[in-house]
């Protein structure tokens, strides 16, 4: 699953932890989520759409951790070259980055939307 290839991909290069789901314990307040919003097949190839969401306690935070996801994903083409290095996956695209705040539970977030191809 490209969703486990991911998850066990961040959790090796971010210094916060990364869930598929919301941490039960609330003590963890800085963390990533991430999910597959979508895929497909073409000629043998698979993609998929995976959304990764950074959480903080403050909208800077975010969108800090936000950015150190994006170095992660994508590298910064001098000293990393993110997560198509390391991985199967051949291509990793950013296709939208977003302030994602959920204004019901005030739970600042960005969240960034990546096209793999694996």
């Amino acid at each position: 699953m490209i969703e486990i290839t991911v998850l066990n991909y961040l959790k090796s290069v971010l210094s916060v932890p990364v869930f598929m789901e919301k941490p039960t314990d609330q003590s963890i307040v800085e963390y990533i989520m991430l999910e597959k919003t979508g895929g497909g097949r073409i000629n043998h190839l698979d993609s998929a759409v995976i959304v990764i969401q950074s959480h903080a306690t403050s909208l800077y935070d975010a969108a800090v951790l936000n950015d150190e996801v994006k170095e992660a994903m994508l590298g910064n083409g001098v000293t990393t070259y993110g997560i198509t290095a390391d991985t199967d996956i051949s291509k990793c695209g950013l296709n939208s980055d977003y302030n994602f705040t959920d204004l019901t539970t005030k739970t600042y977030r960005y969240q960034a939307v990546y096209d793999l191809v694996f």
